[in-house]
């Protein structure tokens, strides 16, 4: 979700400090950007040859508080290969990281998000979260910006379900400033949002996310992979329940990168790593990573 996207088919600390991945786990990889079918696919040679990625989910949630600047910190120091994190928007429109449209669940305020002002969102208090507030998308890519771990971007809609005008726009013009663009992937299950994204940016390179939902509305992973193709999409990010080796073969076939989510047991993990999968999101990603190492 780095320059450490991999692709098996042919085409902590603070920000001071780098952040380097683990001996054992770690993938180094080197970017190649090949233009293929009018797409941009990115390939990369793994220098240990070990797959897939690990990416922790919102940080690492079964660990640290969701979505919290600690929770990024833990992530980055546990080696992981990818970071994954949310995004909604303030009512004076800031991009800001939070999973839910509310803050009901996990801050100590109330009431949706996008009827705050960055300054009341950062005063909301995460539950757990020893006085931290919910961040700013600026704050946790300048945490990202010195270490070379890649980012899983997931725009969301707000309480109502709708797009947060201008959003895409933004996300890509902080990914821009901070020099993250190219080792970050842009999510979202609306894929209304990566049609945007798409016509703002050639190269950005997007995710489909794929639930039961969307999975009943396209016809499937092999539906979804068509649609993909034609957003001119990199991935697809599918839910551990429609995982099976059809997909991830279709997904592959059209030239996209595979990740799953959201794999926490020990066992699920275990099959996710041998199921061909790119990579594996997961709120455990020191299980994760301790796993792929016996492997």
């Amino acid at each position: 979700m780095r320059t450490s996207w991999s692709r098996r088919r042919a085409g902590h600390e603070p920000a001071t400090r780098r952040c380097r991945p683990g001996p054992a786990p770690a993938v180094v990889a080197v970017l190649v950007l090949l233009a293929a079918g009018g797409r941009l696919v990115v390939t990369a040679t793994g220098a240990t040859g070990t797959a897939p990625r690990i990416a922790a989910h919102r940080g690492g949630a079964g660990l640290w508080p969701e979505n919290s600047l600690t929770a990024f910190r833990g992530a980055l120091g546990l080696g992981v290969d990818l970071v994954e994190l949310d995004v909604h928007q303030s009512g004076d429109g800031e991009v800001v990281v939070i999973h839910d449209p509310t803050l009901d669940r996990t801050t100590a305020g109330r009431g949706p998000v996008s009827r705050r002002t960055v300054g009341e969102l950062a005063a909301a208090f995460l539950r757990g979260g020893a006085g931290e507030g919910v961040p700013r998308l600026r704050d946790v890519l300048d945490l990202l910006r010195p270490t070379t771990t890649g980012l899983l971007l997931e725009i969301k809609v707000d309480a109502a379900g709708a797009r947060y005008p201008g959003i895409e726009a933004k996300v890509l013009a902080l990914l821009q400033e901070t020099g993250l663009l190219a080792r970050t992937s842009v999510m979202a299950f609306e894929w209304e949002s990566l049609e945007r994204l798409r016509a703002l940016s050639p190269t950005v390179r997007l995710t489909g996310l794929l639930g039961a939902r969307g999975a009943r509305r396209l016809g499937g992973p092999a539906g979804a992979v068509r649609r993909l193709v034609a957003l001119g999409a990199s991935d697809l990010g599918i839910e551990r329940t429609l995982l099976t080796p059809e997909a991830v073969t279709a997904a592959h076939g059209a030239g996209l990168t595979v990740g799953v989510w959201t794999v926490n047991e020990p066992a699920e993990l275990e099959r996710a790593l041998a199921a061909g999968v790119d990579y594996v999101t997961t709120d455990r990603p020191d299980l994760a990573l301790a796993i792929r190492g016996r492997r």
